[in-house]
């Protein structure tokens, strides 16, 4: 008895799909996006704030928000979501 093939080949990946490796998960602006989910995580990208940016985490509460806003300003660090929190506060 022969073998049964089956009736459709599997996709194969090919080259062409995906990105480039250097411009891999870059924004726009040329920069790396690292999230940040405290201040502590925020003093990690002291060393390589020219090619990283921070993203602050969306399950920090308004207070810790601002507080490490202000921490990243007074690093010198760019925040990607600065006033995600604060604009809801001051429209109550």
């Amino acid at each position: 008895m022969a073998t049964l093939r089956p009736l459709m080949k599997e996709k194969i990946v090919k080259k062409s799909y995906g990105s480039n490796k250097k411009t891999k998960r870059m924004l726009p602006r040329g920069f790396q996006k690292f999230l940040v989910h405290n201040i502590k995580e925020l003093e990690v990208l002291l060393m390589c704030s020219k090619s990283y940016c921070a993203g602050i985490s969306h399950n920090i509460s308004s207070k810790n928000h601002k507080a490490t806003v202000e921490r990243a300003v007074q690093l010198a660090i760019r925040v990607t979501n600065p006033n995600v929190r604060l604009c809801s506060e001051e429209n109550e």
